[in-house]
């Protein structure tokens, strides 16, 4: 079996997934096979594995900075919010039910033998296994029957590593405040302490280090710098979401309540000259080179809270005045003339559409998930020259959209959902823009009048591994990484 690490945090957000990806990644470049795992991950950015399963994007991330395929072994229980108290319950990569916060702190007990059975497959197969916790381990009131956190540690019986989020104030008490409210055997399980996102003089920091080593009686085993890493992110709380300036070609991403795999866009940043804003209200929007209606998780909620705050209105102005607007899948369903939830699939009821497209989406109770190739074909509009290219991405949605328009394109032959019509397009595609953010970038860029010399191509996966490697060595440099070794029981 193998040996394991766990990576909790002080609170959402300190850094444990990140801290957890450069840890896959430092094992894998030293020659062990590692492998991540996130008992219970609550998130609407997810991913689908290649045999059409659903996980965390976080874990997925994880495993390509191992260097391994995403497996729904790395994450058996994903938490998909529908709303402020309940959640879609995917269990082993397959939808479960919905249930309310109260239905499932009573259910999730039951699924502590799921969670072993694919911890134990998984460390079967690897040499180490990073974990990676959930929120905080010392939320008192939810400690009762603990999946992910402390809990999940004894089930695999593993030393933690506690991170805390210095960038956002209160460090020390956040550390020491999280060692304290643990219980004597859950306090021993914490080896090493690590303060995440420093900027500013280590030797100002030093006797505070100290003093919290003294008071926690545990040592603290790196600071890590805060560094501007281009990483899928997990969830809403990504700062790149908070982006406001535009750039030469400047593209606004709808920012709805229940935004989902906002990831897709992270290609565009790559590209010099173009800016990815999310935008909440209509003044925030202005006068973009293109609007992205990406995924949510709940299509119909998402449409009528548009609708309420003007920004419907303001898409449908722009799309007038011939900008390119760009669906993708519940944003996709946005488009099109109708939208129906008979049977309560995410929202219930039906609603009509923005009427962009000439199509009509009803909801299935049954969830379609599977990886997708294709390519663009008969693109009208500013986005012409995209005609023939290929693509690669997968389909997560509940929703079937149909259309029969003689002129509308098929974006793929062989499978893939999605239409255009003039400047409008809309697809169940995530991932579609991986290989052809520089052509759109290079569409717009032209129809503005502008250079389009400075504009590259973009290799993601190619990006992506550099950016783990860059990611370890910051991580390696900073963290007493023999230390490390000697808690999982590894020799260095």
């Amino acid at each position: 079996m193998a040996k394991a690490i766990m990576v909790q945090g002080t609170m959402s957000n300190a850094g444990k997934s990140v801290i957890a990806a450069a840890l896959c990644r430092i094992f894998k470049q030293d020659g062990y096979r590692a492998a991540p795992f996130k008992s219970q991950n609550m998130a609407l950015n997810s991913y689908i594995t290649d045999d059409g399963l659903e996980i965390g994007r976080a874990q997925a991330m994880q495993a390509e900075a191992a260097g391994v395929k995403p497996s729904t072994l790395m994450n058996p229980i994903l938490l998909k919010p529908t709303s402020e108290r309940g959640s879609q319950v995917i269990v082993n990569g397959e939808v479960r039910a919905d249930m309310s916060a109260a239905e499932y702190f009573k259910y999730k007990s039951t699924l502590i033998p799921e969670i072993k059975a694919a911890y134990e497959k998984l460390s079967a197969e690897y040499d180490v296994i990073v974990i990676e916790g959930a929120g905080s381990p010392a939320e008192i009131n939810l400690k009762e029957n603990d999946i992910v956190n402390m809990g999940m540690a004894e089930m695999a019986d593993c030393s933690v590593l506690l991170v805390g989020d210095i960038d956002r104030g209160g460090v020390f008490a956040q550390l020491y405040g999280t060692v304290e409210l643990l219980e004597p055997d859950e306090r021993a399980r914490v080896k090493g302490l690590i303060i995440n996102k420093f900027r500013g003089d280590i030797e100002i920091l030093k006797p505070g280090l100290t003093m919290l080593e003294e008071l926690t009686d545990i040592d603290v085993i790196g600071v890590v710098p805060y560094a501007d890493l281009r990483l899928d992110d997990e969830d809403s709380l990504s700062e790149r979401l908070d982006a406001k300036n535009a750039g030469a070609v400047d593209i606004a991403v709808i920012r709805f309540p229940r935004i989902s795999n906002f990831t897709d866009f992270n290609v565009f940043e790559q590209i010099e000259g173009v800016s990815v804003r999310y935008v909440k209200t209509a003044s925030q929007l202005g006068n973009p080179d293109m609007v992205i209606l990406p995924g949510t998780k709940n299509t119909i909620a998402d449409l009528l809270w548009m609708r309420r705050n003007g920004l419907e209105a303001s898409v449908l102005k722009l799309a007038r005045k011939g900008t390119v607007i760009f669906g993708i899948c519940g944003g996709y369903q946005m488009l099109g003339e109708t939208i129906a939830d008979e049977n309560g699939a995410e929202y219930g009821g039906g609603v009509r559409g923005m009427g962009l497209l000439p199509t009509d989406t009803v909801f299935e109770t049954e969830k379609k998930r599977t990886r997708v190739t294709g390519k663009f074909e008969n693109v009208s509009g500013t986005l012409k020259p995209l005609s023939g290219k290929a693509f690669s991405g997968y389909e997560i949605h509940m929703g079937r959209t149909n259309f029969s328009v003689p002129e509308m394109c098929a974006f793929s032959d062989g499978g893939a959902d999605g239409v255009c019509s003039k400047n409008i397009y809309g697809t169940y595609v995530h991932g579609i823009f991986d290989e052809c953010a520089a052509d759109i970038a290079r569409c717009l860029a032209e129809k503005k009048g502008l250079n389009t010399d400075d504009i590259r191509d973009i290799d993601m996966k190619e990006f992506k591994e550099k950016e783990y490697d860059r990611l370890a060595d910051i991580v390696r440099a900073s963290l007493d990484m023999k230390k490390i070794y000697e808690i999982i029981g590894l020799g260095d």
